[in-house]
């Protein structure tokens, strides 16, 4: 940890009620971005007293929530507060959860992990400290970093997290040998339900010119609960037409072009223009920093998803195959970088969903 922030004694409750925080911190998936998923457990005399979770952005914080459910305010000066990220220094949407722990006289403080966002890294568990409050740090830390790596990989790398999808037959196609038509159905029922869900939990989704064209998808949720993430598509000569589901008025799109029209879309779409005789993915991914988008899902086509690969920006690569389907020839699948280790799998019926990372 930085800043020496990292304590020593831990205790098996500490897990106890870290654990607990993270459960309660994701019930805010897919609605707190770009803030952080965030969970807090107020304890005293070994009885959880008050909980809270950062519900979405712009709303009360996780400590916040919590300290408001306590019934017997005259308990906190004798409470443990447990969080799963380390509360908040400086005045944003709202005040600093650091003071608002200060100023209810709460003595002893654990939380999971450090916020690595420059404003706060560190200066939340300095400030409490110096206010006398005892501070503990790093318990269920690789947890709490799973949590909120899109949190952490924009704050760290000054882009979004990237996740590529793609559904593939047996033998390796996404998509078969076509001039147009019907996409290709690779997925099923259940499995499509875990692509809608994916989307749900990530900021923004790209696609291609010839996926957009040649599908003509909505990138919408219609089998998951949610929000619909900001669509995105390259084109670079602008040439799709304005009738695609992809420009509907559900949700927000962006086009990538070098060829910006006037007076083409409605109003719920945005052209941005890219340099193309330059690569166009760190174009992209500053586009999206600048508008706090903290995770891209790239759903296709295979020479976009492969374009990622290349370029070594990816955290995650979800691949869905279905063993009861062969091709024999169309569209390959892209080519999966050398030296993959960490892999885990899940099934759909009979579809299988492999995740790299």
């Amino acid at each position: 940890m930085e800043n020496g922030c990292k304590s020593a004694v831990i205790t098996a409750e500490d897990k106890k009620y870290i654990s607990r925080c993270l459960q309660l911190a994701r019930n805010g998936s897919g609605s707190t971005s770009p803030n952080p998923m965030v969970g807090a457990v107020i304890v005293c005399d070994g009885k959880i007293i008050g909980e809270g979770y950062h519900i979405r952005c712009g709303e009360a914080h996780a400590e916040v929530n919590a300290v408001r459910s306590v019934r017997d305010a005259s308990l906190l000066s004798r409470s443990t507060i447990y969080v799963s990220l380390e509360p908040c220094s400086h005045y944003g949407k709202t005040p600093p959860c650091a003071d608002l722990i200060i100023n209810s006289g709460i003595p002893r403080v654990v939380i999971a992990t450090t916020d690595n966002n420059s404003m706060v890294s560190g200066r939340g568990i300095e400030r409490m400290r110096a206010a006398g409050i005892d501070v503990r740090v790093g318990v269920c830390e690789e947890e709490a970093f799973s949590l909120n790596s899109a949190f952490f990989t924009y704050h760290g790398k000054n882009r979004p997290l990237v996740t590529l999808k793609w559904a593939q037959s047996a033998d390796g196609f996404i998509d078969a040998a076509r001039q147009g038509g019907e996409a290709l159905k690779i997925s099923n029922s259940a499995s499509m339900m875990a692509v809608h869900k994916l989307r749900a939990t990530h900021d923004a989704i790209l696609v291609g010119r010839r996926t957009a064209q040649m599908d003509n998808p909505s990138l919408t949720l219609r089998h998951w609960a949610g929000r619909t993430p900001l669509r995105l598509v390259v084109d670079r000569e602008g040439i799709l037409p304005a009738t695609l589901r992809l420009f509907s008025s559900e949700a927000p799109t962006v086009v990538y072009t070098q060829n910006i029209r006037e007076g083409k879309f409605p109003e719920n779409v945005s052209q941005v223009a890219l340099d193309f005789s330059q690569d166009i993915i760190p174009q992209i991914l500053a586009h999206l920093y600048e508008k706090k988008i903290g995770s891209l899902l790239v759903e296709g086509g295979s020479r976009l998803l492969q374009s990622f690969i290349d370029a070594g920006i990816w955290d995650e690569i979800r691949i869905e195959t279905n063993p009861a389907l062969s091709l024999g020839e169309g569209v390959p699948a892209p080519q999966l970088p050398q030296g993959l280790k960490k892999e885990k799998s899940h099934c759909f019926g009979n579809i299988i969903e492999r995740i790299k990372g």
